[in-house]
């Protein structure tokens, strides 16, 4: 497939972006003007709480955010989501949501493109950053139960991937401090909530100068549309699915001691 070029037409006008993948809500309708150029779209966010409250606040807010815009649901071209790893709740829900409008948006459907919410993690940071530069990223999210999902990417040039960005460590996840000794010496760049949950591990971790507190957001995935759309990855919303790292979403009281210690103990020592 040849690369997608920053002024490509696209066959999309409307998007939709659903993120629930941590604890916060993330909502963002774009209009975009047929190129792969996200900075010239019209795009409305909104936000919220995720979770158990993003399930009854979800469809009402996205309501309004698509009315709002002069718009219905039959506009739609194309539904977004956050497909994990992340919060089990929020991945299920926001993956049902996006099934569910893009299956009844119009007769036949409408596509969904799933991202990875540690690759947003990543785009996020380089929207907040305004950091348009060709270089390594490594997302960390908080997996909790004492553990960080983790992945590595390399992002070309330019605020909005051209192309789909490489993946140079698949999502997975780490102990603290296996992650600390993972990024010591690291040049990458750091996004995620990680540094901040896991501060007395982290905190003055011997690497890159700045870890950037991004998490995962609507307007990240819209950034990352065009190079997924381009790349093949909309699908039909029957086979939209959440991306899951863990199987398991509890830990046992001695499971939890036992994480606890493996996260402050330095093995090194004793």
């Amino acid at each position: 497939m040849p690369a997608l070029r920053p002024q490509l037409t696209l066959p999309y006008r409307h998007l939709l972006a659903i993120d629930t993948s941590t604890n916060v809500l993330s909502l963002a309708l774009a209009i975009s003007d047929g190129t792969a150029n996200v900075s010239a779209w019209a795009i409305t966010t909104t936000s919220g709480a995720s979770g158990a409250k993003a399930s009854a606040g979800m469809v009402p807010a996205i309501q309004k955010l698509v009315r709002d815009a002069g718009l219905t649901f039959t506009d739609l071209d194309a539904v977004v989501f956050g497909q994990g790893p992340g919060a089990f709740t929020g991945l299920r829900t926001a993956c049902a949501v996006a099934q569910g409008l893009a299956a009844s948006a119009r007769p036949g459907g409408i596509p969904v493109v799933p991202v990875n919410s540690l690759l947003a993690t990543a785009q996020a940071a380089r929207v907040e950053q305004a950091d348009a530069t060709a270089r390594q990223w490594t997302a960390c999210l908080d997996a909790r139960m004492g553990e960080v999902y983790v992945a590595r990417y390399r992002f070309d040039a330019g605020l909005t991937p051209v192309t789909l960005p490489v993946e140079i460590a698949a999502s997975g996840l780490m102990t603290p401090l296996a992650l600390r000794e993972a990024l010591t010496g690291s040049t990458d760049g750091l996004a995620g909530n990680a540094h901040a949950v896991y501060a007395d591990v982290l905190a003055d971790l011997p690497a890159a100068p700045v870890w950037v507190s991004a998490t995962p957001s609507a307007t990240a995935l819209l950034h990352l549309t065009p190079a997924l759309w381009a790349a093949g990855a909309a699908v039909p919303a029957a086979a939209a699915m959440p991306l899951y790292v863990r199987d398991k979403v509890a830990q046992t009281t001695a499971e939890r001691v036992a994480a606890k210690r493996a996260s402050t103990v330095d093995p090194t020592h004793g």
